[in-house]
């Protein structure tokens, strides 16, 4: 394509602001960002009320070990498992809606400068996954816990130590997987295959750690993006984990390497 720049009605080239304007025009507008977004509060703060009630009542059937071991917070905001893939599925569609229709051409024309459009797609993206996630967070907590105290079980508050962190972690856990969608549909260009890689990355290979020998279930679980990211969700200590701010930075590190990937690769390649 070429890069001759389309300039607006002043005369000038679309900035990085122009970008994020045109992009939040996007976002706010496309259906299945709504729709996206509601799935995510929904599953999120659902799942993580039917959890909770869950947790309150096998509570009851532990021995004394496993009651020391009982995390009330991350019981309530365990529904991130589920809005993980919902957030994952916005920032996907984010690159590769655009790839379908074929939109992005308009966009390039319009924006040529290439590192500069996906950086306004990653921006406008990241408020909106972190304010949604933001959401989730208090909304799963204060409801995961209402639930807890009707079921007589270990409750917790925002004023307790490292719950505040563990409720704001959800969201920021959330915006950073979402962030991984948009590098992930910036790579494949397809929305199956990415979404296929998103399930993979956040559901199965956790899934599938208790499976692995003995050694490579901790080395993996201790270690794996996702896994370790979401240690910031949680109160209770496990030694045998990276702390929760090791283990965000951990995923960070992940996400930004990958998107970095992307970023050289929209570069280079042909739409």
């Amino acid at each position: 394509m070429s890069e001759a720049v389309i300039t607006s009605g002043v005369g000038r080239s679309a900035t990085l602001a122009d970008a994020m304007r045109s992009e939040w025009t996007k976002v706010r507008t496309l259906r299945s960002t709504v729709w996206a977004v509601l799935a995510t509060v929904v599953l999120g703060v659902g799942f993580g009320a039917l959890l909770s009630l869950a947790g309150a009542r096998r509570y009851t059937e532990m021995t004394t070990a496993e009651r020391l071991g009982f995390d009330p917070a991350a019981t309530s905001l365990a529904g991130h498992l589920v809005a993980q893939l919902a957030i994952g599925v916005l920032g996907v569609l984010v690159i590769t809606a655009e790839y379908a229709t074929g939109m992005l051409q308009t966009s390039l024309a319009v924006v040529p400068r290439r590192g500069r459009l996906l950086a306004a797609k990653a921006v406008v993206f990241t408020v909106v996954a972190l304010v949604v996630g933001e959401i989730v967070g208090f909304g799963a907590f204060f409801t995961g816990q209402y639930v807890l105290t009707g079921q007589e079980a270990p409750h917790t508050a925002l004023s307790q130590d490292h719950v505040l962190r563990a409720v704001a972690g959800t969201g920021l856990y959330l915006a950073v997987v979402g962030l991984l969608g948009v590098a992930v549909g910036t790579l494949v260009r397809a929305t199956a295959g990415a979404l296929a890689i998103i399930v993979t990355v956040t559901l199965l290979v956790p899934a599938f750690v208790p499976a692995l020998p003995g050694s490579w279930a901790r080395v993996v679980g201790k270690f794996w993006p996702t896994m370790a990211g979401n240690r910031i969700m949680t109160v209770v200590h496990d030694p045998h984990v990276l702390a929760p701010w090791a283990g965000f930075g951990l995923l960070c590190a992940v996400v930004a390497v990958v998107f970095a990937a992307a970023v050289a690769v929209f570069r280079t390649r042909d739409v």
